[in-house]
């Protein structure tokens, strides 16, 4: 599996964990936003970010491309 389908793969993940969450416990904005640090999606934000955005380098450089 290449590195963009590693990255959609764990991207995935985290929206399953996400959807799994709020369908469980419900979604208070500041959870999302301002997570205590022992929280379930305390580095959910930047993880997903960081992911997302290197998925979107990874297809520019396939498609020669510039961002």
């Amino acid at each position: 599996m290449n590195e963009k389908n590693k990255l959609i793969q764990r991207m995935l993940e985290l929206q399953h964990l996400f959807i799994a969450y709020e369908q469980k416990d419900g979604l208070q904005p500041k959870d999302y936003f301002i997570p205590p640090s022992d929280h379930l999606l305390a580095d959910y934000r930047k993880e997903y970010d960081e992911l997302a955005t290197r998925v979107i380098d990874l297809a520019h450089e396939e498609q020669h491309s510039k961002r």
